[in-house]
């Protein structure tokens, strides 16, 4: 099988989002069909749609609940049948999400396991009975907040959600169950689909008996005990050697809570499980445990964790290369400056994203510099986590400011407002209200804006994707970090036998004058990428400038 996502920029719609065509204030596939040339304009490869399946909604699409038909509000099967066939047309490649760690309490399987303790589909979830004294089966915590069981009235049984309450966990024990999933995918392999992301793929085997997490007071996490379970790999691989091995795909799973060793379990080519892994670990650095624990950003410990996944997934394996998707804050807003920096700071993230060993994912709206958004009230959010979270913590007495504040830095609906098309009403989006309210800055940050603009942040996406494609070093090069214990600085070299890359990035509003290493001739290297304009360097002794990035190109 040949492994053309090596050479692919893979570009994330959230279809809720990204335009709406039939005026009900809903991004669907009729929208993604229109905005294709758009994309194609930009480079991108491959576009991965972010679930459009039948879903009561309860987290967005992620509660399946008919995973071989398209939820009313984004079209009909035939749309999406039509917008394979579009892609495909203009060059472009399709991942779709699959999403079997948990379906939807709606999905007819669940509606069938919850009618008796003997229904044949029974087996297909995790039951468990409550304690002796009454009490819950375990003391895990939910991710989205409260206990991971739900009590089923009719059977006297508690079943587990890791999620929410509507996404009740599938039991990947059952062999049932894995032949379920296999005709799943098999059904859209041969509607042509690409590939597949695979959501919390590294959560579908528990370990057996599912026990307390031992010493803590309260819920809390029960991470150990189904991330990463013992049985993961014995259930990919047999996907991948009864399905993702019989056509020429990519695949890559969400892996909360890998390391570098761990990963490579799941990528390495002789492993036969997932083309790629998405890890967390470098967006995890602004927080202490769970998502809403915050803690001080670090440069230093952000590129320390970068340099370590680009040394240890090297010759074998592959990385994903990301810094924002639907579950995360805007990466401008997030790791650069999204007031007086944001063209240079936007510009710097892409400049690192493209130059690094992996496959780069754009967030859609990430190639304009869409930043987090700051609504006034709790009531114009929509996303369950932040929701839950916000009662939850409201119960903890923790004022209306400080869960807001968490919200404005940490929420997901940042993530999920309407793409900014235009600076008309609803920024082109809809002709309606949208489902969730447009980011007051669409006025001057949009697409209309940045597509002729040869100074844009999109058109530096547009340049920096096809000089990604030019320099096969990029893809196979080594990689070298310089100035590790700089903390502003993130800088390193990728080389191969005929060329060698060297990238610098700073990720701070501080100006200041640096020293080049001896190994980078300036006057043997040609300056190839300036986010801020520069026509050389003028030397070895440079100042660098707030946000700034450069790359520097020679020959081997």
């Amino acid at each position: 099988m040949s492994e053309w996502w090596k050479n692919a920029v893979i570009y994330q719609i959230y279809p809720r989002s990204f335009m709406d065509s039939n005026g009900d204030g809903i991004g669907d596939i009729p929208g993604i069909e229109k905005k294709l040339d758009y994309l194609a304009s930009l480079g991108i490869d491959v576009i991965w749609l972010s679930p459009v399946y039948k879903s009561p909604n309860v987290d967005n699409g992620y509660d399946i609940s008919d995973y071989r038909d398209i939820q009313d509000e984004f079209g009909t099967l035939a749309d999406m049948e039509r917008l394979i066939d579009k892609i495909h047309e203009k060059g472009m490649k399709i991942l779709m999400d699959l999403v079997v760690n948990h379906t939807s309490d709606q999905h007819p399987w669940f509606i069938e396991a919850r009618s008796s303790k003997d229904n044949p589909k029974r087996d297909y979830y995790i039951w468990a009975d409550p304690k002796p004294d009454g009490s819950l089966p375990n003391n895990w915590e939910s991710h989205f907040s409260g206990s991971v069981w739900q009590f089923d009235e009719k059977t006297g049984q508690y079943y587990l959600h890791i999620f929410s309450a509507g996404q009740p966990d599938l039991n990947w024990e059952n062999p049932s169950v894995r032949k379920e999933v296999k005709d799943i995918a098999l059904f859209w392999l041969d509607k042509g689909v690409d590939g597949f992301r695979m959501d919390v793929i590294n959560f579908i085997s528990k370990v057996p008996g599912l026990p307390s997490v031992p010493g803590a007071t309260g819920l809390v996490r029960g991470n150990m005990f189904y991330m990463n379970g013992p049985k993961v790999h014995e259930y990919l691989h047999e996907l991948n050697q009864d399905v993702f091995s019989k056509y020429d795909i990519m695949t890559v799973g969400e892996t909360p809570s890998v390391t570098p060793e761990i990963a490579h379990q799941y990528v390495d080519e002789d492993r036969g499980e997932l083309s790629m892994v998405f890890q967390f670990e470098h967006i995890n650095t602004d927080i202490k445990g769970t998502r809403w624990q915050i803690k001080p950003w670090s440069i230093k410990e952000f590129k320390g964790i970068i340099s370590k996944w680009q040394k240890a997934i090297g010759d074998k394996g592959w990385n994903s290369i990301y810094l924002s998707n639907h579950d995360q804050p805007r990466s401008v807003s997030r790791y650069g400056n999204d007031d007086k920096y944001l063209l240079e700071s936007a510009k710097m993230l892409c400049t690192m994203n493209m130059t690094l060993r992996g496959t780069p994912y754009v967030y859609q709206g990430e190639e304009l510099g869409m930043t987090n958004v700051r609504f006034d009230d709790i009531s114009s959010y929509q996303d369950v986590e932040s929701l839950g979270m916000y009662e939850d913590y409201g119960k903890k007495g923790v004022s209306v400011h400080d869960r807001m504040e968490l919200v404005y830095y940490r929420g997901r609906d940042s993530a999920r407002t309407p793409m900014q098309w235009d600076s008309s009403e609803n920024a082109g989006f809809s002709h309606a209200r949208p489902w969730l309210a447009v980011n007051p800055n669409y006025t001057w940050l949009n697409a209309e804006n940045e597509m002729d603009n040869p100074d844009s942040i999109f058109s530096f996406y547009k340049n920096m994707i096809a000089f990604r494609r030019k320099h096969p070093v990029i893809i196979d090069g080594s990689f070298k970090e310089y100035f590790e214990d700089h903390d502003r600085l993130f800088a390193y070299m990728r080389e191969n036998d005929d060329e060698r890359l060297f990238t610098m990035l700073n990720f701070s509003a501080t100006q200041f004058t640096l020293i080049l290493p001896e190994d980078i001739d300036v006057s043997s290297m040609n300056l190839e990428v300036s986010n801020i304009g520069r026509k050389d360097l003028g030397g070895n002794i440079i100042t660098v400038y707030p946000y700034e990035s450069f790359v520097l190109v020679g020959k081997k």
